[in-house]
């Protein structure tokens, strides 16, 4: 007999016994091990393939018949000679049944392991007579080689684990493999994964399976189909992986939110034998399998620091407190904390203290950038306080709601509110008034202020018709701004936060989550969310009790126009007998007002003059159209003469 018995070779001498016992030939007989279950001396391949499936030793020799045709090289031969047909070049059920002992009908049918795990497959019509085929995974668990499906190399990835982890990932990690270590039981509890940081929640994932002595698979849960017929076969041939190697697949659900999707991933779940790693904001509803939560925090600010302070190690002293500014704005993986920290303590010595500072927060913004700059537009500004003009009133509330940001880290976590509650403690504002009134351009002078980036989300493009998807555009958004604390400015309020209605259909319900959605994400975030609305008037009063910071932006009056007007043109610009009183009288906004002093600049510079009365005059012409408007006699009441020629 070749090989030692319970090895491979054993078991294709052995079978290749009956084969040629069957074709008639004088074989020599085997030993007396050669014609048992072999299972009396090491345990090979085959026998840790019959020991995970739980297959009878008839079972097993199947899968061994089939391999026999694959791997011998005239075994195809002798099945052939051994049917009487040149074209059976695979075993039949028929003549597995008949050459195999002891043969059991039951072992083909569908619910027994050999199908329902997909470890052969029958080819072919007539329940006796189609061809036993073994599945490519099969036959290379057979021989050593744990190579996965290739059905599910297309749809999930190796998950290779991190090199470390922040402490309180670090702990997460821990209860997760213990979890793993324990679930002995094929049909053991789902893990949810829960948090709003799936990057960090997928480390966690594999640094815990890592641990737990097995691999991990990382699968997109928007990839997985809603057919019956096909969710069910990617169901078991991860079943019949993780038996065969161990794995475990991590579900990233992040991106999921109608009910059709969440359905389906929760009858996937159900329907894979082994542990099931599911990373979602919220936890998974499965109807028929136990679903045990962990969650993920952010990590603290504390943590944060510490990490930056080992990072950065003798030139932390160096950032006059910027330190604590990074751990409390900033939430970044260890490995790129250590990068920045690397690159500053090489740039230490030919920068100043105030450069290096500013370098390492530079670094840290560019850093917190990729994810949000996908889902919004960030807006480039520098513009500063002197660069826009509102009552005294409004400027100092603008001033305040800084001041807020800049210390959040001091009154939430120095002085205890932080302690008691995420809930209100969320910075935000509504900036209401007309159309170019400064609504934006306080965005960006309070982003300038705190150095920090502004994007800008449409909510007219964020708010969906289908269910659940409103609340999963808002959640992409505020869950990749947590990393930089970005300012957030929330254009067109009134497309979701209008006066809301009794609830008197389905479409109607759907629209108060969405509000109550958006509203719990702003009291609970990190930085600052801006709402602006062109009309107050047409917002439910229960929300804006919500909000910390209500800032009216009136259309401004003569003497504010006439302010706007000193200030709009920069100081390299040539001007010449610009008459700021007149220039007043032109009812503008704001925001139109600086169009007009652009598009005169380009008509000044066409042909070679100053920026002067006529040329303002054109192009408040050109303005006043754009919005459908008369250019009134009132409004050029005083103007010299000269004007009248541009």
């Amino acid at each position: 007999m070749t090989g030692a018995p319970g090895t491979l070779p054993y078991h294709l001498a052995r079978l290749r016994h009956r084969v040629e016992r069957a074709c008639g030939r004088s074989a020599a007989t085997p030993d007396a091990r050669s014609d048992g279950d072999g299972r009396a001396g090491a345990q090979g391949t085959a026998e840790i393939l019959a020991d995970r499936f739980e297959l009878s030793d008839f079972e097993r020799d199947v899968i061994l018949l089939a391999a026999f045709g694959e791997l011998e090289p005239d075994g195809a031969a002798l099945l052939a000679e051994a049917q009487g047909d040149a074209r059976l070049r695979r075993p039949t059920v028929a003549f597995a049944l008949s050459a195999l002992k002891p043969a059991h009908w039951s072992a083909f049918a569908p619910d027994r392991p050999l199908r329902y795990h997909g470890l052969i497959a029958l080819e072919g019509q007539g329940a006796a007579a189609q061809a036993i085929a073994l599945p490519e995974r099969v036959l290379h668990h057979l021989l050593g080689v744990d190579a996965p499906d290739e059905l599910l190399l297309l749809l999930a990835r190796a998950l290779e684990p991190p090199e470390e982890l922040p402490p309180t990932a670090q702990g997460v990690a821990q209860e997760l493999a213990r979890r793993l270590e324990s679930a002995g039981s094929r049909n053991a509890p789902a893990i949810a994964l829960c948090g709003p940081d799936a990057s960090g929640k997928a480390s966690v994932a594999a640094a815990a399976v890592s641990a737990s002595g097995r691999c991990a698979f990382l699968a997109d849960a928007a990839s997985v189909p809603a057919a019956v017929r096909e969710r069910a076969l990617l169901a078991r041939a991860w079943s019949r992986e993780a038996r065969l190697s161990g794995a475990v697949l991590v579900l990233d659900a992040s991106e999921v939110a109608t009910p059709a999707e969440t359905h389906a991933i929760a009858l996937l779940v159900d329907a894979i034998e082994g542990p099931v790693i599911v990373l979602s904001p919220e936890p998974l509803a499965s109807p028929y399998r136990a679903v045990v939560r962990l969650d993920l925090p952010r990590a603290p600010a504390q943590e944060q620091r510490d990490l930056w302070s080992a990072a950065l190690g003798p030139v932390a002293g160096r950032l006059n407190g910027t330190v604590e500014r990074l751990g409390a704005h900033f939430t970044l993986r260890p490995g790129a904390i250590g990068a920045i920290g690397a690159e500053a303590r090489r740039a230490a010595e030919e920068a100043s203290d105030d450069g290096l500072a500013a370098t390492v927060w530079a670094a840290c913004r560019a850093q917190a950038r990729p994810k949000l700059d996908e889902l919004a537009r960030r807006i480039d500004g520098g513009a500063g306080w002197d660069d826009i003009v509102l009552p005294a009133r409004q400027t100092e509330i603008l001033r305040a709601l800084a001041a807020q940001v800049r210390q959040r880290a001091t009154v939430h976590e120095s002085w205890g509110f932080g302690r008691r509650g995420v809930r209100g403690l969320g910075i935000n504002a509504l900036f209401a008034g007309p159309s170019g009134t400064g609504k934006t351009l306080a965005a960006e002078i309070l982003g300038e202020a705190l150095d920090l980036d502004v994007y800008r989300i449409d909510l007219s493009a964020v708010v969906s018709k289908w269910i659940g998807e409103t609340e999963k555009n808002l959640r992409r958004v505020f869950d990749a701004a947590e990393d930089g604390c970005a300012i957030l400015l929330f254009d067109e309020a009134d497309a979701l936060f209008g006066k809301r209605s009794d609830v008197k259909d389905s479409h109607d319900r759907y629209a108060n989550i969405e509000v109550s959605y958006l509203l719990q994400r702003m009291e609970a975030y990190r930085g600052l969310a801006i709402l602006t609305t062109n009309l107050k008037s047409h917002l439910d009063d229960a929300f804006l009790r919500r909000i910390r910071f209500v800032v009216d932006f009136p259309f401004p009056g003569p003497e504010e126009r006439r302010e706007i007007w000193q200030r709009v043109f920069p100081a390299e610009t040539p001007t010449d007998g610009l008459d700021w009183a007149r220039l007043a009288q032109l009812n503008l906004s704001g925001g139109s007002i600086r169009n007009v002093a652009l598009n005169a600049a380009f008509l000044a510079a066409d042909v070679g003059t100053p920026v002067g009365m006529s040329a303002v005059r054109a192009a408040a012409r050109i303005e006043y159209e754009k919005l459908g408007r008369p250019l009134t006699g009132g409004e050029l009441a005083g103007w010299r003469p000269e004007a009248d020629r541009g």
